[in-house]
């Protein structure tokens, strides 16, 4: 049912949703899966519970920004009132992988199988973002000139702060310095995964990579990112497809050879299986701009 106090703004172009700001104050908007073809940005008011993303669980508090790219899986299961602002824009309307460069919220926000999706906030940055959101809202209703360029102005600096703030709550930076040695076994996974996700698909490969026994890798794992090592490597996996389906205008067959996949098909099927959609239908409803 849509909100009457939601702002929603439409592609003229092909009449699909560009922008939408939506206040919610139901536990319902989020209680279930949601897979949706465009960027979502949670601003968290009030509440508390669990928040359920790909293959982890985080707890759910007030004063947080949750971020999700399209068709990122996501609930939320709040055990209190749930109050806050969501804020949902197409990549047709603004492309994060386009615009990585100015605004760097590619693999900081969005696309990072190391990360929680999970922006941290004190008080006075949750006022300005509120800002930032409001001065949104005042450009969608007014329709003066230059209204799409004002409006992403808004929601780069929004993408910037929230990326500036990301970046400074390393996750390691709360471990003692008697566990130094881990955060370094850390990196070296995830430089491995970055290096080896293509052709290696299981924890015995790495175990090995890293010389450490299959068990106090998976445990590590576990620790630091909330997720097990085939979770990682299957998310990483999709993660470079999504890129390569929208900015490259390569074929699903061309896709899966460069992955590691020697059978479309099945490449298809893990897509499908792990996205909820084709490969050619994510193309399709996610938005499709060529780079090359």
């Amino acid at each position: 049912m849509e909100n009457k106090n939601s702002f929603t703004l439409i592609d003229e172009q092909n009449g699909n949703l560009a922008l939408k700001i939506l206040p919610f104050q139901d536990r319902s908007f989020f209680d279930h899966i949601q897979r949706l073809n465009y960027f979502s940005v949670l601003l968290i008011l009030e509440g508390d519970g669990i928040i359920k993303a790909d293959y982890s669980e985080f707890n759910l508090r007030k004063d947080l920004l949750l971020c999700f790219a399209p068709y990122q899986p996501f609930l939320i299961q709040a055990s209190s009132r749930l109050q806050g602002i969501a804020l949902h824009f197409h990549s047709d309307f603004f492309c994060i992988l386009k615009h990585h460069k100015e605004i760097s919220c590619n693999g900081v926000l969005f696309n990072n199988a190391y990360s929680s999706p999970i922006v941290y906030l004190l008080e006075e940055e949750r006022i300005e973002f509120i800002k930032l959101i409001e001065s949104m809202k005042k450009e969608m209703v007014a329709t003066q000139i230059a209204q799409y360029e004002a409006i992403i102005s808004y929601l780069k600096l929004f993408l910037i702060n929230a990326s500036r703030i990301k970046v400074s709550q390393n996750p390691v930076q709360q471990t003692s310095v008697n566990e130094l040695a881990e955060p370094m076994l850390v990196q070296k996974l995830k430089d491995s995964i970055e290096l080896n996700f293509r052709a290696k698909r299981s924890l015995s490969d790495y175990a090995n990579l890293l010389n450490i026994n299959s068990r106090s890798l998976g445990t590590l794992s576990k620790k630091y990112f909330n997720k097990t090592i085939t979770d990682l490597i299957s998310e990483r996996i999709i993660i470079e497809a999504k890129r390569e389906l929208y900015l490259t205008s390569k074929s699903v067959k061309e896709i899966a050879y460069e992955l590691g996949f020697s059978d479309e098909f099945y490449f298809s099927r893990f897509f499908k299986n792990t996205v909820d959609i084709s490969p050619s239908n994510y193309r399709e409803t996610v938005g499709f701009a060529r780079a090359e």
